[in-house]
């Protein structure tokens, strides 16, 4: 599975903030995190968010695209039906809770 994130490095905290659109339109996930993006901190530090999200190991998690921009696309390796069943759900739990504790 494949998912386009929007990062935000050197954030107050790791939080995932929830799916907004960006300048073209496209729906990505907006996650905000603490480290900088210096060396591929911010890269790791956002797999540990989404990892820890996700309830999934953080191997399960790469990036194949923008390993140096705010725009990312994640791959998350896994069964398809499994992992949409997954992020369906979460993203469920995440309208229902506010945002501020979406980690």
């Amino acid at each position: 599975m494949k998912l386009a994130v929007r990062v935000a490095p050197r954030a107050g905290r790791n939080a995932i903030k929830g799916v907004v659109r960006d300048s073209a339109g496209a729906a990505v996930l907006a996650v905000s995190v603490t480290a900088p993006p210096d060396g591929g901190k911010a890269n790791a530090a956002l797999l540990g968010v989404l990892a820890k999200a996700w309830r999934l190991p953080k191997s399960a998690f790469s990036v194949t695209r923008g390993g140096a921009a705010r725009r990312k696309t994640i791959h998350i390796a896994g069964d398809p039906r499994d992992l949409d069943a997954r992020l369906r759900s979460w993203l469920a739990d995440l309208d229902r809770s506010p945002r501020e504790g979406a980690t």
